[in-house]
């Protein structure tokens, strides 16, 4: 079997669906001899945020001599993009060689979710190539997440909001219960600011298994922010770290709160063994990479016939909370007219998705990428008249992705802004097409 062929098997567990529980992710583990044992693990939950603060850290380990293993989701173009050592992603020969060694386990009449799947894939990649430490991003939730089958040295929380109500509950202190599941006794939670009810849920889990706090405008502070458009700039106060002019390359203000837990998990961290440098700190902040997040591509740089005169960014705000946070990066990025372009999955909350950026918008570009949940433009229109009222922005249905750009970078001038958002799928097909990369891989 070649790596085409094992992903498209891969990706059709996707029918299965979402099972919550850890029995089968057991089993599967237990099949393969349990890979995630004796591995050192930092595991981040969260709504939003957690990827970004995921990858921080994973850079200022690497910046600090640390052999370091990252496992985030989704990817955005390429399936290899979700395992990660020292900024490099699995090669396809290994994809490959993983897929098959965990394929020859499962019980096809009762096989795994695609999910638990890829973690066991992970886990065999971390225990070959024994990294340090791994940083683990959960995938949904926390408490019976795939990922929760580890022993972490330490966890950290990023932003908490409704999301996937069907499986986490239908209030923020239900789903704050399950994204604090992660936490175990003896280890330390780092996290951000919550609102009062997720914080009491947050410390009464703390309480309950023994763990300690340690959380934004608490134990740690942020100070001297400055939010500019390539990223934030803040100084960091902590238990014993005092770091200025810390410059994430993510873009959005949010990125300084994401950033202030990084370096706060890095900070917890070197009191076990893990020791960087303030330089490390710096550098590992600054050269960040994680695409598709206030990603911003310079005018003329698109591969368009007609190459646009305005700067394009790309964000994957894809749930309500996401998106109101992107809102605030674009009330300040936003100079003259603003060209939405926007994606969403039809089981998505469209209206709390979009209802944040379609007022900002002069004009928008109702599209879908080409992937089997994508709600049809003419839905999205549907769904948001529904919800908003009828539309008093200008707005142009577009059947595929690189029609929707073509027209807004005909339309748009040297002082505008086109953004592309509200799915990860809608970015990562639109950053392929901009990159010239392989097609989207199946998501």
């Amino acid at each position: 079997m070649n790596y085409r062929k094992s992903l498209t098997k891969l990706f059709d567990l996707q029918k299965f669906g979402i099972k919550v529980g850890l029995d089968s992710m057991n089993s599967l583990l237990d099949a393969l001899g349990r890979p995630e044992k004796d591995a050192r693990f930092v595991h981040i939950a969260g709504t939003n945020g957690k990827g970004s603060t995921a990858a921080m850290l994973a850079s200022v380990l690497t910046a600090g001599g640390y052999k370091v293993g990252l496992y985030t989701s989704p990817h955005l173009v390429t399936f290899r993009e979700r395992i990660q050592l020292d900024g490099v992603m699995i090669s396809e020969e290994e994809t490959l060689d993983l897929f098959s060694r965990v394929w020859a386990v499962i019980d096809e009449s009762k096989p795994p979710t695609f999910f638990e799947f890829v973690s066991a894939m992970a886990f065999m990649y971390f225990q070959r190539h024994k990294p340090d430490i791994s940083v683990i991003e959960t995938g949904l939730g926390g408490r019976l997440d795939s990922t929760n089958v580890i022993s972490p040295l330490i966890v950290g929380l990023t932003n908490i909001s409704l999301e996937h109500t069907e499986y986490l509950g239908s209030t923020l202190a239900a789903i704050a219960a399950e994204k604090a599941g992660i936490i175990k006794k003896g280890l330390t939670a780092v996290g951000g600011r919550f609102p009062r009810a997720v914080e009491e849920v947050i410390l009464a889990r703390i309480k309950e298994v023994g763990a300690a706090g340690k959380f934004l405008d608490t134990d740690f502070h942020i100070q001297n922010e400055d939010c500019r458009p390539a990223g934030p700039v803040f100084s960091y106060l902590g238990p014993k770290w005092q770091l200025d002019d810390l410059s994430p390359s993510l873009a959005g203000p949010y990125q300084a709160e994401n950033g202030a837990i990084a370096v706060a998990l890095a900070e917890s961290l070197s009191d076990l063994g893990f020791a960087v440098s303030a330089e490390a700190v710096r550098n590992g902040l600054t050269n960040v990479k994680w695409p598709g997040r206030a990603e911003r591509f310079a005018p003329g740089t698109w591969p368009l016939d007609h190459r646009s005169q305005a700067p394009l960014v790309l964000d994957g705000a894809h749930n309500p909370g996401g998106a109101q946070a992107f809102k605030t990066y674009l009330q300040k990025a936003v100079k003259g007219d603003l060209h939405l372009v926007v994606g969403v999955m039809a089981d998505k909350d469209i209206s709390g998705v979009l209802g944040p950026l379609v007022p900002l918008a002069s004009r928008l570009y109702l599209t879908r990428p080409e992937y089997e949940r994508a709600a049809s433009p003419e839905e999205l229109l549907n769904r948001l008249t529904s919800a908003l009222g009828p539309m008093t922005v200008p707005t142009v249905l577009c059947p595929t992705i690189p029609e929707a750009l073509a027209k807004a970078a005909l339309e748009a001038g040297p002082n505008d802004l086109v953004v592309v958002s509200g799915s990860l799928f809608t970015v990562g097909e639109t950053r392929a097409y901009l990159t010239g990369e392989p097609v989207v891989e199946s998501n």
